[in-house]
């Protein structure tokens, strides 16, 4: 998981619907002539929209290191809805005043992305309607916990942004209880326990770091004053959640056509979601049929004479059970991780698969304590506003955890597992494409960064490193990443089945524990995820098959030419764009220039 990028497109699902308020007024992108239709002019519209939507949405704007807008916090509203619709059709007129044929491939792309957020957005107000029906996106908690712990500004002038920001969060939830009707019930238990798991940022935390401060203690004595005001309305629309009256709440399935059009906004596939369902369910039975070779390979070494089952499931459950008794000691988990980045950057130079930027560091890291605080694995990296930054490996803690419950945590994150993982999050995953992306001149592939690209990379990162020889070809790494792959397939057939259809929470949780082999507790709570989120679990599987279609489509058009570090970096070079339009771009027939 890419902690940025979902922060980005959490903001854009939910917030960017109120965010680019009145810009006929503010923005002035749309409503003069343009002056041009040149690349020249197209960067200066560029600027010119990203100017409006900071000074309109200045949650956004921190979430991507731009802070010049810290202590604004703007109510959404029906009024803020109608100036997004307005400012969306404009837009999308300014944008049809150029010919994307044009432009520079570079600026197609934006133009594309562009064009296609202004639709979405649309379409969040006038179909989707989340506004009404969930709670959860009604949560301010998140930005200032981005401005108290970030440290990219002294700690006096963050506060005083924070209090600033403060002033409009009693009537921000006043809004929010006029806004929601028929609430999805998981969803409103989702708010509540979001906002007061999160309140403690405002409540104590901010107090905590006033004391490291000179400010005088008067300005302190108003600070916590409003801080205290701010506390008590998060509360009270947690109490007014509890208390309300729902007869008739919406259900949590998204329904087939409006996951349709969910999955086209937010993916940006070549395929539909049924397509991408369809070729999930293929995958699953391709992967089965490889694990059972390689299991009732491995049965003998590890089984002996013992009777093989005749079952392929309970087969492949077995080796799996019996592999994922290796693994490190809960206190060991982070420095087994910092053991393996130095190997997976040595294996990338010496097999020559990409070039590694040293510049850029790579810091490994305790989860800090606000993020989700849930043991496992990310990584933050900088926005593209502060290309300059660290990028962290955040790790959790098993601190405190009964020995129960660590075993099955690390036995899920095995001695193999833990390798793919970082490969994943790390090396060459996440991290390098993010050092790759903020290398690009766009602003705008970053602030749209499309999360199929991200993690499909990330998810085709893991099987590049095996297929050259990762881990010594060993058929016991090639059976573990046989089933951590089987997480984003069966992400993608869960997603759909119970979206799109009527898949049970039982027929969830057996699909997940029989056929995917995960433990009981990560079913139950991958059945919690699917029941508030939607579409996004689909995008590791549908990026991961669209980039390796892409590279075979590649090595036909490249011939005797083809090599893979020049695919793989010629890819990373168009930012976190679409794979749909980086593939557009790379299979043209012109010569094409480099974003």
């Amino acid at each position: 998981m890419i902690k940025n990028i979902f922060v980005r497109l959490f903001l854009a699902v939910i917030i960017f619907m109120a965010a680019l308020i009145g810009c006929k007024k503010e923005g002035g992108s749309g409503s003069g002539p343009l002056l041009g239709k040149d690349d020249a002019a197209f960067a200066i519209y560029e600027n010119s929209f990203l100017d409006a939507l900071w000074k309109l949405n200045p949650d956004w704007a921190t979430s991507v290191g731009y802070h010049k807008y810290d202590s604004l916090l703007y109510i959404p509203n029906e009024q803020s809805r109608q100036k997004m619709m307005d400012f969306a059709k404009v837009q999308i007129d300014s944008l049809s005043r150029f010919e994307p044929n044009t432009l520079t491939v570079a600026n197609r792309i934006d133009y594309k992305m562009m064009q296609n957020q202004l639709d979405y957005a649309q379409w969040q107000i006038q179909q989707l309607k989340a506004y009404e029906w969930d709670p959860s996106s009604y949560n301010v908690i998140g930005t200032f916990a981005y401005i108290l712990n970030e440290h990219y500004a002294p700690l006096a002038k963050r506060l005083r942004n924070f209090y600033q920001k403060m002033a409009n969060v009693p009537l921000y939830y006043k809004e929010a209880e006029k806004q929601i009707k028929n609430p999805v019930t998981e969803l409103t238990s989702l708010a509540i326990e979001q906002n007061l798991g999160g309140v403690s940022v405002i409540e104590k935390d901010f107090a905590d770091s006033l004391k490291k401060t000179d400010i005088p203690k008067a300005e302190k004595k108003q600070m916590t004053d409003r801080a205290a005001l701010c506390a008590q309305a998060i509360k009270a629309y947690a109490d007014w959640l509890k208390a309300l009256k729902n007869d008739h709440p919406r259900s949590f399935r998204l329904g087939k056509d409006l996951y349709e059009d969910k999955f086209k906004y937010e993916i940006v596939s070549a395929n539909t979601a049924q397509q991408v369902y369809n070729a999930a369910m293929k995958r699953k039975k391709y992967l089965h049929g490889e694990m059972a070779k390689i299991s009732r390979q491995l049965w003998p070494k590890y089984f002996g004479n013992k009777a093989m089952p005749a079952d392929t499931l309970q087969l492949i459950s077995a080796m799996i059970d019996t592999l994922s008794s290796k693994h490190v000691k809960p206190d060991e988990f982070q420095s087994a991780i910092e053991q393996i980045i130095p190997k997976l950057n040595a294996f990338i130079k010496t097999k020559d698969l990409l070039t590694l930027d040293p510049s850029k560091p790579l810091v490994i890291r305790k989860e800090p304590g606000y993020m989700a605080g849930v043991a496992g694995a990310s990584m933050s990296g900088p926005g593209p506003y502060d290309k300059g930054g660290n990028s962290y490996y955040n790790v959790g803690s098993l601190a405190g955890w009964s020995p129960e419950k660590a075993e099955s945590y690390l036995r899920e994150y095995n001695q193999y597992i833990i390798q793919i993982l970082s490969i994943h999050e790390a090396v060459p995953g996440h991290y390098v494409q993010g050092v790759y992306a903020n290398k690009a001149p766009s602003i705008i592939k970053s602030v749209f960064g499309n999360g199929a690209m991200a993690e499909g990379w990330a998810v085709y990162t893991e099987q590049m490193m095996l297929d050259n020889g990762y881990g010594n070809n060993e058929p016991e790494m090639l059976l573990m990443w046989y089933k951590w792959h089987l997480r984003s397939v069966c992400n993608t057939i869960l997603d759909y089945s119970v979206h799109s259809g009527s898949m049970t929470k039982e027929q969830a949780i057996k699909m997940l524990t029989t056929e995917a082999f995960q433990q009981q507790a990560e079913a139950d709570g991958k059945w919690k995820r699917v029941s508030v989120t939607s579409v996004q679990l689909t995008s590791y599987y549908t990026g991961y098959k669209e980039i390796m279609d892409l590279r075979e489509a590649y090595k036909i058009k490249m011939g005797d030419k083809y090599k893979l570090k020049e695919f793989n970096e010629k890819f990373l070079s168009y930012g976190s764009a679409p794979v749909k339009f980086i593939k557009e771009a790379m299979l043209a027939k012109d010569p094409v220039s480099k974003d």
